[in-house]
């Protein structure tokens, strides 16, 4: 199929799936990004790359923080599966917008869902492909719908053959706006949203392994994906959409905190849309404050008058009972004191019998709606802290035994079960538990425990089970028979049965956190009830246990169980808030449709509809048996004895006087129907009922009825009555308990009046008990009853009624009625608001005119109207609804305005002040009022013909004002709380007068008013500019004159409040935060008074940044239109803002916007330092000191802004501030400079560079601002050239520039910086404008100076100040700016040899350099360690070169951190070197303070010393002792010969003692080196085919340093043997192991015993040479052995920065035999001692076998490989006079070689000697004599023989003679070590030793005495001759271990086996160990309890009359070593490492 080529690149959408079936085919999934480059010829059929999402696994080598790449794939595809939305074509083309990237916000779209749409991520890499216009633009393609047409028409064919255009990168898109965007922004956002994270942070949080912020944002995504599809699937109601806007910008903004990124501001309010530029910057403002800074939206503060309603839904019931049961709800408070208050009635549920109820869920009688709750109810309010409870009892019928025998004790025990109808109990204890155990789990059907359970029941067997006769509502056990009917009893005859109901649980529900959350929620609450006895019940709060039960449900043991009647219950519930609860229920059909409401006893605030409800609590009845019965006509009497009071029941009924009964009056619950006799549930005695009830009466039946009770004990009838009265005394009976007297039942109390013999009657008794009746008669039987009456017709106060009826009382009482209304609780008040209002202005008409009425009346109603702020009662509308529409007292104006006058015209006088405070609250109600009455006054008026009263009304209207007024010029004390009250309340009077005065009048009333607070001072300042807010808010003043001129007076009424100031206090913050809450409040009426504001915001603004800004915990919300201001805390770190400022720049930023602009040239002050300011405060906002830059949107509206300040600002420049060249002097050039650095920061800002930014950010920064750049570089180019003069045609041949010098001289080089900032912009406008201005500087200052080195230092310090904190993007990788500044300079190139032009190459090739090296070492794109670090020090030694001291420093110190967070120690130590280069030991020269690194100004000697310190301090850390050394050496040369610091000098040699120490001490010291040889072409040229040298730790092995390799070059692939061509494809690391190089002729070959990590140390100090063995040969006569090495030489000596170093020259060097012999027999040294370590650690056979043989080997005096055999390359004397020949120098290191190796195998021998293991016993037996033999002459050498006894006796030592007190009882410790300094039996003794015999009173030399030292020629140390019969004691040791021969060893001995345990170095006289001695060997002391055994032994016994043990013990202690455990055979051997 023959394909065609596109002309131009196509994007499109897949609309529809595609499965492949080739292999060339692509699979499409709906949404994927397509851009199509070739089709067939039929057009069926497309060619083009396929976008995909990145995978997460390229997270794994991404840079972080940066978006990952896309995958690209490419293949073919149907054309009726995409769809194409564009055409891409070249910039140049079509595209005139000179910005690089496209906006298509305009482009006709199809397609309706933008995460199917063609959003294309962004990459950096989108720019600069298409020649110089990195940006392609688009046609939109409206044709092409669907794939319905066959070809894209736009496209025109391109030529085939042509080659196919490379795979496109992404394009950077801002305009990816779907067609639902405009309806629901928010589709769109989630979408960016959604797509930046996954590609930005999702792979970040998961290799970081932040598994709980993944978990977090992944249930974002999710919701906010819902979210999106409710958005576009339309589906729900208004306001849910605004919910669900809300809900889903605060959802973006917590996903964008937790994945880091800013805050973008989305308006909820306007659909979700971004807030842009265009939008009020005040809201932006706010909006950005509150969601950069809190977790979620701050809530309006809820009016506590706010109604919660509570819908309890009953969804199911688990039980297991037969008989039906009640369930009974109702919601109790408790407060923190613990006092339960019963806040609801009762809702009851009916539970039909078998105990299930699921399938009962929809009955609208399962629930119910608690309505009307306050906050402070549910806990919500300030100060309220009760909690809210729902409690569930459930009750359920019992039988009752009739019949039962009496108890005769009269005590009651606990019933016995009540609850079987099968059998009465048994009376045998035993019986029935056994019973019980027997039949426990089997239940009869007939008992309380019935079969069926619910689905929520748990098995019965599950349950813990108690003893079933005990518990109230246990079990019984079925009858033996099982039997269901009665049956006989031999006991007598059956008794009948009753049923009653009892209550058998509780179950409660802690509401306050549900009340709060308003979500609808599922929980089952437990139901308890009482347990008998001690249950394992555990009360978790898990299990649903609440303390609460214990106070509701009483339990004579304490103790509560799960109730096995009814286990559970599970409700369903729902929290609303509304002001009304019907209104509610018809709003909220579909939840509350048909519910039935349960209403709250008592009043939520101001009663609105009329109630009238009585409630009556039955709480218990007082029925002990030392109670006494009261009775008719005689003293109260005991209770029968046959009342058991075991089933305790009440019956009430309302009766009227006449004991005739009230019909359905009693409502037991809020859903059932009335009753006209109620009784409760039964109990026993001394429980409570706790019952309440709701009694209905019709108003004329309540002062007449009263109550009667009886009580019965089931089955008995009623034994006792009560009765209570409802009114008492003309009131209310009141309020709370009461105590009636229980009379005892009988002819005389069973009527209410007396019967026909006018004897009788109950009501003719005493209804409530006397409280001291008991003193007499004793406790009388009584019942306690509550009362509370929730109505709005009838009082409990006598007072209000004495009020309403004041005129049927007598008139003198008036007076006292009106005072003591003051005293009346206010809901008496409340609920009567409107008799009481109607009565008081009643009297008040009715008395106008009597000054006393009058006053005591205002006072009363001042009274009531206070009412209004009480936050109980939400009164406002009620006494608005009451003046309004039943107020009608016409006469009543001029009574209130004379009262309100008389109490203004003495406001200091104390009880005046009180008042007048009190009725300046309630001025608004008192207004509306007389509004009201003067219009009905009116009417009246004109009805008599009366018309001209009304000037005279104003007149005394307007002298309530002035009253005011002069009260608020007052500066008396007494008077400031009635001025702050006034001032606070003053905007809610001037909406009262409307009706009294025209707007004009009130305005000026208004404006009177704030002039007369011109002097108020404190906290009263504030009040008023909160009262300037509310003028402004007021609708009143709405009207355009008002608006302007509350607008004119505000700038005199603010003006003293804000401003430059130097005593900035928090008073005077929080007055500028005000005056900016009233600018906002009047932002959009300002005109004329802008200029006189801009002086005093910048004023403000530069005071208030002078100071220091703390972080804040908690935030102020902006823009306060309130006193004290409201606050939040913020979650998190305290963030540092500071609010003033937030709100000034807003401001600044509002008026600088507005309409009319800033009209600067009309401020007053001095125009040039108000521009000053102003840019100064421009500038500190765009570096982000007003708020944090992270507050994205309110950043970027601010860079638009000060845009369009600036250009405002240069019109002025341009115009008043650029003289003629004549007069130049007056040029402000600060003031231009300030302009330039401002504009040059705008332009610059990284804020922004979109190129870099994410998706999300970038479309938001594009809405937000457009394109500032290029408006700033327009802005730029116009005021550079104008304050350039006009150039010469000479000039403007030259440079092609019309204007340059004059003043742009002026700005070489202080802007030479920021201008080179702009050249790396990817901004193409921006960027070239930018090199024009570089080149005008160049021009200039070569045309000054001739010289462009200023110009060069500015541009290297300018870019490395950029790259430390900017992005890297296309234009910096590309150095496009070099090329362009090239272009520019082109006509100067066409001259030959032009100065200026030689200059400027020379500048741009340093600067190319510079860039590139700063790229390298910036750039995220590290190939490996080594190479970075290359760059860096690439990067340094050029700035060394440059002289940039300081930046030089920075990286240095840079290069040294980075090393050290590698750990690697050494090389941050070498990097600190480089800075310590840079100084003289000089002390008195001084050097300058830096910034980075921290270092104060000091003298060269101080900065390098403290480099010195750091350095070494690295180098000990990386145990370089080599450089350690070195350092510490220059400084001991400079204390001791340059600055005398004796102090200093001790600490230092002391430091390098310690270095020795550690060196004598150590085992492995040197590292190990590594040849690294880098093949194939996938290695970059600077690597490719080069030779390195690495260096590794000491310990490390090959395998570990090849890994190491491999995970820098994952690629690669890692050879041992180099045979790969170089030119082979892929990367191959050739690896092999080095040794340092030896230096065979170095001085440590001279000496004998030296030890081998010290000779190791010495050799390779420092190594720059390094060798490997290439051929060895050592066989045939020794003078013909050789050896051949090849030796490296790399570039610098070990240990280097980068721990490599390339090899820069190899040779091969061939060794005499000299000289192989020496290495032969040190490596066989060496590797012996490493196997004898092996074997000290390990006792393994075969290493045994191994050490045996190679010693054998060594000891063979025939064998050629025994290197005893290279003494014959010694000279040997001619004859036995012979003095010893001398020997050159490797002859003598080949001796001491010898001597080294003889010492190391008479070692080994000697710990032979003592194993156990027979291999080594036998090998000693074997090589021993030949030892002696082969070695001999070593052996005389190093343990010569000893002299005569005379001689060595000669010098006895006292020391020795004295033996210590405690010898014997010396520790452990001291043995142990002692043993092991003994009991080695080799000794290498250094040049201390002395010849010993081991008899009486011979010294042991090492512990001190006389030496005697005899130098060898050869300077060695002389060596002591043999001992007589050496050999032959010592062949005795070949016997047993307890052999007593075995102690020969150290009997005859030579010294040196006795001497010392230590192999390498001399134990000091006194006693310390020579410090040389590897740690290996005071290890291997440790090792052998066996041989520590032998020593004791043959210490403690004298050897020959040698000395004893004890007398050493104490010398010998002082080798503190340790003990370690031991392994059974003896070896004294440290740990021997693998070499």
């Amino acid at each position: 199929m023959p394909w065609q080529p596109l002309p131009r690149i196509a994007f499109a959408v897949a609309t529809y799936p595609f499965e492949t079936k080739n292999d060339n085919e692509l699979p499409l999934e709906i949404g994927d990004d397509l851009y199509i480059i070739e089709e067939t010829s039929d057009g069926q059929w497309l060619r083009g790359y396929l976008l995909a999402p990145p995978s997460l696994l390229a997270g794994l080598t991404s840079v972080k923080g940066q978006p990952l790449e896309a995958r690209v794939f490419s293949g073919i595809f149907p054309r009726s599966c995409v769809e194409i939305r564009e055409v891409l074509g070249d910039g140049d083309e079509i595209s005139d917008n000179s910005s690089n990237y496209q906006v298509d916000d305009d482009a006709q779209q199809v397609g309706s869902d933008s995460g199917k749409s063609g959003v294309v991520s962004s990459t950096r890499k989108s720019y600069g492909r298409d020649g110089e216009h990195g940006g392609r633009s688009h046609k939109p393609n409206g044709t092409a719908l669907g794939g319905a047409i066959t070809r894209i028409p736009e496209l025109r064919m391109r030529e085939p053959g042509v080659p196919k255009p490379a795979a496109p990168v992404p394009m950077l898109r801002l305009g990816d706006e779907t067609p639902t965007s405009t309806m629901e922004p928010l589709i769109d956002e989630i979408a960016s949203c959604l797509r930046e994270w996954h590609s930005t942070n999702f792979h970040d949080l998961l290799l970081t392994r932040q598994y709980t912020k993944l978990d977090k944002v992944s249930q974002l995504i999710q919701t906010l994906d819902l979210s999106r599809r409710q958005f576009l699937h339309n589906l729900l109601t208004t306001r849910e959409y605004n919910a669900l806007r809300e809900k889903t910008v605060w959802d973006l903004v917590r996903g964008n905190k937790l994945c880091g990124g800013e805050v973008i501001v989305r308006d909820p309010n306007e659909r979700g849309k971004v807030l842009t530029g265009d939008d009020s910057v005040v809201e932006i403002t706010k909006l950005q404050s509150v969601m950069s800074l809190l977790d979620e939206p701050p809530q309006p503060h809820v009016e506590l008058s706010a109604l919660h309603h509570l819908m309890v839904d009953i969804r199911s019931f688990a039980g297991s009972s037969n008989e039906p049961t009640t369930l009974v709800l109702y919601l109790v408070s408790k407060s923190v004191g613990g006092t339960l208050t019963t806040l609801s009635e009762s809702y009851m549920i009916e539970v039909p019998s078998g105990g299930t109820m699921g399938y009962l869920t929809r009955n609208p009688q399962m629930r119910t709606l608690f309505t009307d709750l306050t906050s402070v109810d549910i806990g919500d309010g300030p100060s309220a802290d009760s909690e809210l409870y729902l409690i569930v009892k459930v009750r359920s019928p019992q039988h009752i035994l009739v019949g039962k025998p009496v108890s005769r004790s009269g005590s009651f025990g606990p019933p016995s079960t009540p609850f079987s109808k099968d059998k009465p109990p048994s009376s045998s204890g035993n019986k029935a538990s056994r019973r019980s155990l027997m039949w426990g789990t089997t239940r009869s059907a007939f008992s309380r425990g019935g079969t069926k359970l619910d689905a929520l029941s748990e098995q019965p067997e599950e349950r813990p089970r108690t003893d079933t006769l005990e518990s109230r509502d246990g079990v019984a056990p079925p009858s033996t028979a099982g039997s269901r009917a009665p049956r006989q009893s031999v006991d007598g005859p059956q008794p009948t049965q009753m049923v009653a109901e009892r209550m058998v649980g509780i179950g409660v529900l802690s509401l306050n956190s549900i009340m709060k959350q308003g979500e609808e929620t599922e929980h089952v609450v437990t139901v308890w009830s009482p347990s008998a006895k001690f249950t394992a019940e555990k009360y978790d709060t898990t299990e649903g246990w609440d303390g609460m039960v214990r106070d509701l449900l009483e339990s004579k043991s304490g103790h509560y169980e799960k109730s096995r009647r009814a286990e559970r219950l599970q409700v369903h519930l729902k929290s609303f808030n509304n002001p009304d609860a019907d209104a509610l229920i018809k709003a909220t059909p579909t939840l509350l449709a048909g519910i039935s409401k349960t209403n709250k006893m008592g009043f939520s605030g101001a009663p609105t509809k009329p109630r009238s409800d009585i409630y009556v609590t039955v709480t218990e009845a007082l029925l002990a048996r030392q109670n006494l019965i009261s009775r008719f006509g005689a003293s109260a009497t005991a209770i029968s004895s046959h009342i058991h009071g075991g089933n305790l029941m009440v019956s009430l009924e309302v009766r009227r006087l006449s004991g005739e009964r009230i019909e359905d009056c009693i409502y037991p619950s809020s859903n059932s129907e009335p009753l006209s006799t109620w009784r409760s549930f039964s109990v026993e005695r001394g429980e409570h009922w706790d019952q309440t009830l709701r009694l209905s009466l019709l108003p004329a039946d309540v002062s007449m009825a009263h109550v009667v009770l009886t009580v019965a004990d089931l089955p008995g009838t009623p034994f006792a009555i009560a009765y209570m009265p409802l009114w008492d005394q003309q009131a209310f009976l009141s309020d709370g308990l009461h105590s009636l007297l229980l009379y005892k039942l009988d002819e005389y109390t069973q009527t209410a009046q007396a019967g026909p013999v006018g004897r009788g009657g109950y009501l003719s008794l005493p209804w409530s008990a006397r409280s001291d009746s008991s003193d007499v008669t004793g406790p009388l039987a009584t019942l306690r009853i509550e009362t509370y009456l929730c109505s709005t017709r009838f009082s409990q106060d006598r007072i209000v009624l004495g009020l309403l009826k004041w005129k049927e009382g007598p008139r003198e009482e008036i007076p006292s009625l009106l005072k003591q209304l003051i005293f009346v609780p206010e809901i008496e008040v409340v609920k009567l608001l409107s008799d009481v209002l109607d009565a008081l202005f009643g009297i008040l008409v009715e008395y106008q005119g009597n000054d006393e009425y009058e006053d005591l009346v205002f006072t009363a109603l001042v009274r009531v109207l206070g009412i209004v702020h009480d936050r109980r009662f939400n009164l406002g509308p009620l006494v608005d609804h009451y003046a309004e529409n039943k107020f009608n007292y016409p006469f009543a104006t001029p009574c209130l305005v004379r009262s309100f006058t008389r109490l203004l015209t003495k406001p200091t006088e104390s009880e005046t002040a009180r008042k007048l405070r009190a009725t300046l609250k309630v001025v608004r109600q008192i207004l509306k009022f007389i509004t009201h009455a003067r219009g009905q006054q009116k009417v009246k008026e004109a009805g008599i013909g009366i018309t001209g009263s009304t000037a005279g009304f104003t007149r005394h209207l307007q002298s309530i004002f002035k009253a005011l007024d002069s009260m608020m010029r007052s500066t008396a004390p007494v008077l400031v709380g009635s001025q702050t009250l006034a001032v606070q309340h003053f905007h809610t009077w001037l909406p009262e007068l409307t009706g009294l005065l025209t707007t004009e009048e009130i305005l000026h009333i208004a404006i009177d008013f704030m002039d007369s607070c011109a002097l108020v001072k404190g906290k009263l300042v504030l009040y008023k500019l909160v009262l300037i807010i509310n003028y402004s808010k007021l609708d009143l003043f709405a009207d355009p004159e008002q608006r302007s001129a509350l607008s004119a007076n505000t700038v005199r009424w603010i003006a003293p409040h804000w401003g430059q100031t130097e005593d900035i206090t928090e008073q005077w913050k929080e007055q500028v935060r005000l005056c900016c809450s009233v600018l906002a409040s009047q932002i959009d009426h300002l005109n004329s008074e802008i200029p006189d504001y801009i002086p005093k915001i910048v004023g403000s603004y530069l005071s208030i940044q002078a100071t220091e800004l703390k972080p804040k915990n908690r935030f102020s919300l902006l823009f306060p239109a309130a006193y004290p201001f409201p606050s939040k805390q913020i979650s998190g770190e305290a963030v540092q803002f500071d609010e003033a400022l937030i709100e000034l720049s807003a401001i600044l930023s509002a008026l600088a916007n507005s309409p009319s602009g800033m009209q600067l040239e009309l401020a007053a002050d001095d125009l040039t330092s108000l521009l000053k300011e102003t840019l100064q405060v421009y500038m500190s906002i765009l570096q982000g000191e007003a708020f944090p830059s992270s507050w994205l949107s309110v950043y970027i509206y601010h860079h638009k802004s000060t845009m369009r300040t600036l250009q405002y600002l240069a019109s002025i420049l341009l115009e008043s501030f650029l003289p003629h060249p004549d007069e130049a002097e007056d040029f402000d050039t600060e003031l231009w400079r300030m302009f330039f650095c401002t504009l040059l920061k705008l332009v610059g800002s990284g804020h922004l560079a979109l190129e870099t930014f994410s998706e999300q950010k970038r479309r938001a920064v594009w809405k937000i601002a457009g394109d500032v750049r290029e408006h700033g570089a327009d802005l730029l180019r116009r005021t550079w050239e104008a304050i350039g003069w006009e150039t010469s045609s000479d000039e403007r041949m030259r440079y092609g520039l019309t204007k340059m010098g004059g003043y742009q001289v002026q700005y070489v080089p202080t802007l030479v910086g920021p201008i080179v900032e702009l050249c790396l912009s990817v901004h193409e406008g921006l960027r070239r404008m930018a090199v024009e201005v570089l080149q005008t500087m160049i021009v200039s200052e070569w045309t000054l100076s001739e010289d462009l080195s200023v110009i060069q230092t500015e541009m290297i310090d300018c870019l490395d100040g950029f790259f430390k904190d900017k992005t890297m993007t296309e234009s910096i990788l590309q150095k496009l700016f070099i090329s362009e500044l090239l272009e520019r300079f082109e006509p100067l190139s066409q001259i030959q040899g032009d100065p200026l032009y030689s200059a400027l190459r020379g500048l741009i090739e340093t600067i190319a350099e510079f860039l590139d090296l700063l790229v390298a070492v910036h750039s995220g794109d590290i190939t490996s360690e080594a190479s970075h670090l290359i760059n860096r020090l690439q990067l340094m030694e050029f700035l060394r070169d440059m002289q940039k001291e300081e930046i030089f420093i920075r990286y240095v110190h840079q290069l040294a951190a980075l090393q050290f967070d590698a750990r690697n120690h050494t090389e941050a130590g070498l990097a600190l070197r480089l800075h310590a280069e840079l100084y003289d030991w000089e002390p008195a020269k001084l050097t300058p303070a830096l910034q980075d690194p921290d270092l104060p100004e000091q003298s060269h000697f101080e900065r390098k010393e403290r480099i010195y310190f750091d350095m070494i301090k690295h180098f000990e850390d990386g145990e370089a002792w080599s450089s350690a050394l070195a350092a510490y050496k220059e400084l001991q040369t400079q204390y001791e010969s340059n600055v005398f610091d004796f102090s200093k000098l001790a600490r230092t040699e002391r430091a390098i003692a310690t270095i020795y120490e550690k060196l004598a001490k150590g085992d492995k010291l040197v590292p190990k080196y590594f040849k690294v040889v880098y093949k194939g072409l996938g290695f970059p040229s600077n690597l490719r085919d080069k030779e390195f040298v690495y260096e590794g730790s000491p310990t490390e092995r090959t395998s570990a340093f090849t890994d190491r390799m491999q995970e820098q070059y994952p690629a690669a692939q890692i050879l041992t043997s180099s045979d790969v061509d170089s030119e082979v494809e892929g990367q191959y690391l050739v690896i092999s192991a080095l040794s340092p190089h030896r230096d065979l002729d170095h001085q440590v070959f001279q000496r004998a015993r030296v030890p081998q990590p010290i000779r190791d140390y010495l050799l390779s100090a420092h190594a720059q040479m390094f060798s490997v063995s290439s051929k060895r040969s050592t066989n045939g006569p020794v003078e013909t052995h050789f050896a051949e090495k090849t030796v490296y030489t790399t570039a610098e000596p070990f240990p280097t920065i980068l721990r490599r170093s390339e090899i820069v020259d190899v040779n091969t060097i061939r060794l005499s035999a000299k000289e192989t012999a020496l290495e032969r027999i040190v490596r066989k040294t060496q590797e012996m001692t490493t196997v004898e370590k092996r074997l000290a650690e390990d006792d393994d056979e075969e290493i045994a076998q191994l050490m045996v043989d190679a010693i054998s080997i060594s000891v063979d005096p025939v064998s050629d490989s025994s290197v005893a055999c290279y003494r014959q390359l010694l000279p040997v004397p001619q004859s036995e006079d012979d003095d010893e020949p001398e020997l050159d120098q490797q002859e003598n290191a080949i001796k001491m070689a010898l001597v080294d190796h003889a010492i190391m195998i008479k070692r080994c021998l000697t710990s032979f000697s003592r194993s156990s293991n027979p291999v080594l016993l036998k090998g000693y037996e074997e090589s021993y004599k030949h030892f002696l033999s082969t070695f001999a002459p070593e052996i005389a050498i190093f343990a010569p023989p000893q002299p005569s006894r005379d001689n060595a006796s000669a010098t006895p030592s006292p020391t020795w003679q004295r033996s210590s007190p405690t010898a014997e009882n010396l520790g452990h410790e001291a043995k142990n070590s002692t043993s092991m300094t003994n009991g080695t039996g080799v000794v290498e003794e250094a040049s201390a030793a002395q010849p010993i015999s081991m008899r009486r009173g011979t010294r042991l030399s090492f512990l001190g005495g006389k030496k005697k030292d005899s130098q060898q020629p050869n300077g060695d140390t002389s060596s002591l001759k043999q001992s007589k019969g050496d050999s032959d004691s010592n062949s005795q040791v070949s016997k047993g271990k307890d052999d007593p021969n075995r102690r020969s060893i150290f009997r005859t001995q030579s010294n040196d086996t006795n001497i010392s345990s230590n192999p390498y170095g001399q134990t000091y006289p006194n006693g310390i160990v020579d410090p040389t001695t590897p740690d290996w060997v005071i290890d291997r002391s440790r090792k052998s309890k066996e041989v520590v055994d032998v020593v004791e032994r043959d210490f403690d016994r004298p050897i020959d009359g040698g000395i004893g043990f004890n007398s050493v013990r104490k010398r010998l202690s002082m080798l503190k070593l340790g003990k370690k455990p031991s392994k059974p055979n003896g070896f004294f051997m440290g740990g021997v490492h693998e070499e």
